[in-house]
């Protein structure tokens, strides 16, 4: 297990695990509709336009701008998702996360941290 990044844990202190899907595009939204469950989001800005769609499918979202009053943040703690935003990731190429298992923890009450488990 390898410590990937970390950020503020801004909704649900549940522990997760789930496989990582880099999302730049609504098309990139439109080909998860059927197959969103267990996957764990990785947007860079915006994404509750973004992932409004299948938000309530997903296992967890990560954000690489935002705080806890960002849109995602808020609606992520109503449908109680682990959302973590403010992503300082320790890799350049966040793409290279598609299809890897990922883990999202939360140590103390508001820092996220993430865990490349493949």
């Amino acid at each position: 297990m390898k410590e990937i990044g970390e950020g503020l844990s801004c909704s649900s202190t549940l522990e997760v695990t789930g496989e990582a899907v880099f999302v730049q595009s609504v098309e990139d939204v439109i080909n998860l509709f059927d197959n969103a469950n267990g996957k764990i989001c990785i947007v860079e800005d915006s994404g509750t336009t973004t992932l409004g769609p299948i938000l309530s499918d997903l296992t967890g979202v990560l954000c690489t701008a935002g705080s806890a009053g960002s849109h995602l943040a808020i609606v992520s703690r109503e449908f109680e998702l682990p959302c973590i935003m403010g992503v300082k990731f320790l890799l350049e190429d966040l793409s290279s996360l598609n299809g890897k298992k990922i883990k999202i923890t939360t140590e103390s009450e508001n820092k996220g941290i993430l865990f490349l488990l493949d």
